[in-house]
């Protein structure tokens, strides 16, 4: 069974994606990254470019002996496995694109880039990753879900904020996405406030034969808010022959 591979966003982490590997374990390996900067591996300095995020990753899954496989992207995360599958084409089988779209700089976005990056600089990391992580859930900090996620968010270093930001701000995929030729599920919440829905749009109508999936009364984390309903999605997608 070809394994799936989880990408999580800014400020996030493999953690996230527990509910994920319990659902979908019993059916195939799911196997989540920490990215550096980030999650277990905040000790290491982020890239501030999104294709230095993916050769990151695809050199770790080298290492790990996985040759071929399943991606699943959230968020800055859905950015880095568009790279990911321009940079290795034949090795992604299945594509998820979820809670993203095919440029960083979104003028949707619940604040500017610039001005996360500078009130990042005034608040501090731990003060930054509450204030944003609250914005990835329908009602915020009283999602029940949240102060875990939190928590993860809080492991990010302010090096790491600025570079993800600025990562995010340079990236642009739009070019790239007649060539992705995999097997494509765009997944989204109805409600989220980092992605609007012209960006889904985009990526749905842009990359040939992909299907889309809306979650009703979701934020941007919906594999946290609705994770039975996301899993059903996801697995349903991935056992299709």
């Amino acid at each position: 069974m070809t394994p799936l591979v989880c990408v999580h966003g800014f400020m996030g982490g493999s953690a996230q994606w527990q509910a994920q590997r319990e659902a979908l374990g019993p059916d195939l390996a799911v196997h989540a990254v920490d990215l550096p900067g980030y999650g277990e591996s905040a000790h290491l300095d982020a890239p501030c470019q999104i294709a230095g995020f993916a050769r990151w990753v695809l050199d770790q899954l080298r290492e790990q002996g996985l040759e071929r496989f399943h991606l699943m992207g959230h968020s800055m995360g859905g950015m880095i496995v568009q790279e990911m599958v321009a940079q290795a084409p034949e090795q992604v089988d299945r594509l998820i694109l979820y809670g993203t779209g095919a440029k960083g700089m979104l003028p949707g976005r619940f604040e500017p880039i610039d001005t996360s990056k500078q009130r990042a600089r005034e608040d501090g990391p731990r003060d930054t990753a509450r204030r944003i992580s609250a914005t990835w859930f329908l009602q915020r900090d009283e999602s029940p879900a949240y102060e875990a996620c939190a928590a993860i968010a809080e492991r990010a270093s302010l090096q790491s904020i600025v570079a993800g930001l600025d990562a995010m701000r340079d990236w642009s995929g739009e070019d790239a996405l007649s060539d992705i030729h995999a097997r494509t599920l765009v997944v989204w919440g109805d409600h989220d406030r980092t992605y609007p829905w012209s960006q889904t749009e985009r990526l749905w109508q842009s990359i040939d034969g992909a299907s889309l999936a809306v979650i009703p009364n979701c934020a941007h984390a919906a594999h946290l808010e609705k994770p039975h309903l996301f899993n059903e999605i996801v697995g349903d997608f991935l056992r299709a022959s």
